[in-house]
């Protein structure tokens, strides 16, 4: 029996293909659908009333988030080397997410989600980001309507960091500089659009920057960004600077680990039979 590597490009441990690529639309355009309502309904609209009920109404999401990452496993043919690697990933992305519980910022799996997203593909980042997600919930019991929304935007975190660009040729000080980058600003995203989910429960009448849904829009939108800037804006920017921090320290060697397993695995190698020589 003889391999032949794949040369020239990276592996990916899960590729999506249409069935996957299809659930994954639909389930990111309910996910966008249920971060961003309040700016999409009419101002005193039914939906507004019922604000109250929304969370668990897009609870739904953790159906289709399970469809997505099933349809993902089959079409990929996942193997047994690919779910250890899924396995050992998330358990310690779940691991790291307690440690800076309590502590504003310090949130180290963050950065590991954008150094696996970047070596094994936004597939398996996607499916990384939610598994990791579900497990430190069910780790921490952080098990709530929230944990959709989270595990929804966790993974499109590590899946962005599968989607930059040079995969195969990018390394060094200018990749380090890429992925720190990114991590800084889709840490931002990550806080704010975790905010956009809460927001909305807010009582009116207890804050000045709380969802109206009387108000137009750029009246909310004004009220978002204040809320964003009074509640979460120093937790944001540390789990930023961690992200950027760990990536530049820690990224050189845990991207070679990676990369090295990543070969060794073969996850694409294809695999053919030879007769035995006489």
């Amino acid at each position: 029996m003889t391999t032949s590597p794949t040369e020239g490009r990276q592996a990916r441990a899960v590729r999506l293909g249409p069935r996957s690529l299809t659930a994954l639309a639909l389930v990111s355009a309910v996910g966008v659908a249920g971060f961003g309502w309040p700016f999409l309904a009419p101002p005193g609209s039914q939906i507004g009333a019922h604000a109250q009920d929304a969370p668990w109404l897009f609870a739904g999401l953790l159906v289709l988030l399970v469809a997505v990452v099933a349809a993902a496993i089959s079409e990929s043919g996942l193997g047994p080397k690919a779910v250890a690697m899924l396995g050992v990933l998330a358990a310690t992305g779940a691991a790291l997410r307690p440690i800076g519980a309590g502590t504003a910022g310090i949130e180290p799996m963050f950065f590991l989600m954008v150094l696996s997203g970047r070596v094994l593909g936004p597939g398996f980042g996607f499916v990384l980001g939610s598994v990791t997600m579900f497990a430190s919930a069910l780790l921490t019991g952080g098990v709530g309507p929230w944990l959709p929304f989270q595990m929804l935007a966790m993974g499109w975190f590590a899946m962005g960091a599968g989607l930059l660009p040079g995969p195969d040729r990018l390394r060094g000080r200018g990749e380090l500089a890429m992925l720190a980058g990114y991590g800084f600003l889709a840490a931002f995203a990550y806080g704010t659009v975790m905010n956009m989910a809460g927001w909305p429960f807010m009582s009116a009448l207890a804050s000045n920057v709380a969802f109206d849904p009387h108000a137009p829009v750029a009246s909310n939108l004004a009220r978002f960004v204040a809320y964003c800037v009074a509640t979460s804006l120093g937790w944001d920017l540390g789990r930023a600077v961690v992200t950027v921090v760990l990536t530049l320290v820690l990224g050189p060697a845990v991207l070679r680990a990676l990369r090295r397993a990543t070969r060794r695995a073969a996850f694409e190698t294809p695999v053919t039979f030879e007769s035995p020589r006489q």
